[in-house]
């Protein structure tokens, strides 16, 4: 461990060769650890906090192991920013000559095949759909990788793309005409060949769960996984090894049953009319549901005869579908194709029916214009620890809020790690000086009715006194929109609410105004990173419990409660001091940033349980005094003239 720790050390290595790098001992611990664990295997659980560089405490010893590193990140926007960012610099300054490579999933790359399709067929495109069509016809002749995210002109969440991009239901894998060309063969190619891949939580768990998202022997070759954002994995993990059918894999399927019959059995109308008939089945399934956007439990169907009686038609609509596909089988490869893609969800939706299945949640889920059926392992961690057992490897998980308090059993347990070594090591800030933490007095319970409006008018000398440059974040939609109403007339500061605009956008927006105010929930109390004064004050609602009705939650709260235990301290405070921990942590994302930190719920100091959210964050200096808030921006103010 000697040379790893000389490369971190104050006049080390890294510190001749990278512009702004600053030595700290917690880095260079962590390197260390990382670098052990994967000489000599077995599991590392360790949290880092902002500000100690975890990137390149496991980038360095996995450049320097020898050996085939798998690297994954929560998201695709932390995935793009290792490998395009952190990773070359790295990589340039240690002279390493590892190869590397990035792989994302399937419906990240242009479809050739499909795009070829679309250009030449009539489909029903909305006139920004032609015009971003041709865009991406342009874009096909110039790009190398294919990777969508590239094409910055059109966002990531464009409805053009599922157009153009394939799914594991609609991939005509080698039977493709364009498969010796096709984008996501060459990064899968690429991703065998290098020593470090970078994927993200979504690819790892669909290959994990053999949902052949396809790294062929990629996985298996692996001597070390690294995850990062490791807190995202269980909620992801229980998704992949569960089952889903979705309106919208109905509807792909009609509508590329439909494009197959033009092109290959227009002697066969029954095909045809039999692929409409489940359009009409999805449709009606999806009305059944009612208007409303909504998650709820299974049980909840059995109220619902229109539902039933839906599902029936979908169920039958699918049969007949595979009648009429097996009736010309061998017609053509893509109508092959739509038959195994037909008999797979005629599987899923039987499985989604069979109510004999213990161990699992069955729920649904409703958005505006579609439904996924869903059936959730009620617990992973077994299937986890089989999964880890199947790759002999060393695993490392890692993140800036693992731990509760100083333990990390919560999330051991959620995924089956048994025996791993664990270290937590603080963030090197000083957050006595650089935050103050404040509790307003006076504020209602949670439930009284009046909560909202008095987090509102209790936010406005807060604002005032920071200049506006914050964010406001909230536990639930309906707080949200109740907050952005009431302070559109009452807000010095220009207001950015989400749903206005895509993420990214808003919180760009966010740091060029300088001065604004944005308000957000779940997405934005993670994965944000805004340094600099333009975020200094971070007010949140409420301790962000999950909600009681969630299907999934509510499940395994029960489940908990069946065997004896205590549901709320095992599970639901747990996991709410995780998320609390993620929305203070935007607040102070570097050694120079200054702010305020708003908690505006009277549970933290009331409730027995406030305690444990008290340790879990960081030690910032606390008040329940406003003037302490608005001399500490004035200080503020003041520093910040002096050094301009």
């Amino acid at each position: 461990m000697k040379e790893i720790a000389e490369i971190f050390a104050p006049e080390g290595w890294l510190a001749s060769r990278i512009e702004g790098f600053s030595y700290r001992p917690q880095q260079q611990e962590m390197a260390q650890q990382v670098a052990e664990i994967m000489q000599q295997g077995g599991v590392l659980i360790c949290e880092a906090g902002t500000g100690t560089g975890k990137t390149f405490a496991y980038l360095v010893p996995a450049l320097m192991s020898g050996r085939k590193v798998i690297i994954s990140t929560g998201t695709k926007n932390l995935q793009d920013q290792l490998y395009h960012r952190d990773l070359p610099k790295v990589r340039q300054s240690l002279s390493s000559p590892v190869s590397t490579a990035l792989l994302k999933g399937r419906s990240n790359y242009l479809c050739i095949h499909r795009l070829e399709n679309t250009l030449v067929e009539e489909i029903r495109l909305t006139k920004q759909q032609l015009g971003q069509l041709q865009e991406i016809r342009e874009w096909s002749t110039t790009t190398k990788s294919g990777d969508i995210g590239d094409m910055s002109e059109i966002p990531e969440d464009a409805s053009i793309w599922p157009v153009v991009t394939s799914t594991t239901d609609n991939c005509l894998g080698q039977e493709c005409s364009a498969y010796s060309k096709c984008y996501l063969v060459e990064a899968r190619k690429r991703a065998q060949e290098a020593d470090l891949v970078v994927i993200n939580h979504h690819l790892l768990c669909a290959d994990l769960a053999l949902k052949e998202e396809g790294f062929g022997e990629l996985l298996p070759s692996a001597d070390c996984f690294i995850l990062d954002e490791a807190h995202q994995l269980p909620e992801v993990a229980g998704n992949f090894f569960g089952v889903t059918l979705s309106g919208r894999q109905l509807n792909e399927l009609a509508k590329d049953c439909i494009t197959e019959y033009h092109k290959e059995a227009k002697d066969t109308p029954q095909l045809m009319d039999r692929a409409e008939v489940l359009k009409r089945a999805s449709q009606d399934l999806r009305l059944a549901f009612g208007l409303e956007v909504r998650r709820g439990a299974w049980s909840e169907l059995s109220d619902n005869p229109s539902v039933n009686v839906q599902l029936e038609n979908l169920q039958q609509a699918l049969d007949d579908l595979l009648e009429a596909l097996t009736a010309i089988e061998g017609r053509g490869k893509g109508l092959d194709s739509i038959k195994e893609r037909c008999e797979v969800q005629i599987q899923r939706l039987q499985g989604l029916l069979d109510d004999q299945a213990e161990e699992s949640i069955r729920w649904y889920e409703t958005q505006r214009q579609s439904f996924r059926l869903n059936r959730t392992p009620l617990d992973i961690a077994n299937i986890f620890r089989g999964v880890m057992q199947a790759h002999h490897a060393a695993w490392i998980f890692t993140s800036a809020t693992l731990a509760v308090g100083d333990s990390f059993d919560h999330f051991a347990n959620q995924l089956g790690l048994q025996d791993a070594k664990t270290h937590c090591w603080d963030s090197p800030f000083d957050y006595p000086r650089q935050a103050v933490w404040y509790v307003p007095q006076g504020l209602p319970e949670p439930s009284d009715a009046n909560f909202n409006r008095t987090v509102s008018d209790l936010s406005l000398p807060i604002l005032k006194a920071s200049n506006g440059r914050a964010f406001l974040l909230y536990t639930s939609h309906r707080a949200l929109q109740e907050a952005a109403e009431y302070l559109q007339d009452r807000l010095d500061y220009p207001m950015l609410v989400q749903g206005t605009a895509p993420r990214t956008e808003l919180v760009e927006q966010f740091r060029e105004l300088g001065n604004a105010v944005l308000l957000g929930t779940s997405s934005f109390w993670e994965g944000i990173d805004v340094r600099g004064e333009a975020l200094s004050c971070v007010i949140i609602d409420k301790l962000p419990f999950a909600s009681p009705g969630d299907p999934v939650l509510q499940a395994r709260i029960d489940a908990l409660r069946q065997q004896g235990g205590n549901p709320f301290m095992t599970f639901q405070l747990p996991q709410a001091a995780i998320a609390l921990k993620q929305g203070a942590g935007r607040l102070i994302r570097d050694e120079t940033d200054r702010g305020v930190l708003v908690i505006c719920d009277p549970r933290l100091l009331n409730k027995p349980y406030g305690k444990v959210f008290i340790r879990s964050l960081p030690p910032m200096t606390k008040t329940r005094d406003l003037s302490v808030v608005q001399r500490f921006f004035s200080l503020m103010g003041v520093l910040q003239k002096q050094a301009e």
